[in-house]
């Protein structure tokens, strides 16, 4: 009896499934869903803004740095566009935040929770001192994220949440889940020619890391 070929999971495969296990397992954390569905209160929804404000503005320099390291061409290029679409995304959330009455000066004031520290450093060191190209695992995961879930979020919180002015603070959500659907395909495009295990391994255990902090940004019971 002949045996059928084993299909075999490749490593792009397990970072779809680390995206995918990002979501499912936001969806099941209360205070994720209740942005997710609409019924956030105002001051969660703010932290929210705030802890995202916090690691976002970090993204052009990280994926910046990480192209100035990486010998392959086409690789560098990949990342100077990805510091190119980052490109004031920390603008939208200060909008967002200022909509909702809170300053610069007041948002910069207020702590940075523990998981997002670790989120920021650990992507400096892959940045700076690791594989320059890890940054990627993180992107992927998090832009897989905003397509699956921003757009819906957006359109629940400003038909359920009641919070004042919410129409104009979502900016970084509806910009995120306008663009990220060609991202994530662009993606997954370019990621397909990656071909050295030590950068593959590299871009899972940034997305696992990612999906493992990532749910600790939003505010804990």
């Amino acid at each position: 009896m002949c045996k059928q070929p084993r299909n075999e999971q490749t490593w792009l495969d397990s970072l779809r499934d680390e995206a995918r296990r990002l979501v499912r397992e936001l969806d099941a954390t209360p205070d994720v869903r209740r942005l997710f569905e609409g019924r956030i209160r105002q001051d969660d929804y703010v932290h929210y803004l705030i802890q995202t404000y916090q690691y976002v503005r970090w993204s052009e320099g990280f994926f910046t740095e990480s192209g100035k390291r990486t010998k392959d061409p086409a690789l560098a290029d990949l990342l100077f566009q990805k510091a190119r679409e980052e490109r004031g995304h920390e603008q939208w959330l200060l909008k967002d935040l200022a909509a909702l009455g809170w300053t610069q000066e007041r948002v910069e004031s207020e702590p940075i929770c523990p998981a997002v520290r670790a989120y920021v450093e650990w992507n400096r060191f892959t940045t700076q001192s690791g594989v320059p190209t890890a940054f990627l695992g993180t992107a992927y995961v998090l832009e897989y994220l905003s397509v699956n879930r921003a757009p819906d979020a957006v359109d629940r919180l400003i038909a359920e949440s009641g919070i004042p002015n919410i129409h104009k603070a979502v900016l970084f959500l509806k910009g995120h889940g306008a663009a990220d659907g060609d991202h994530v395909a662009d993606l997954e495009k370019e990621l397909r020619a990656l071909t050295s295990r030590e950068e593959q391994d590299a871009l899972l255990l940034s997305a696992r890391t990612t999906r493992e902090l990532f749910p600790k940004f939003f505010r804990q019971p």
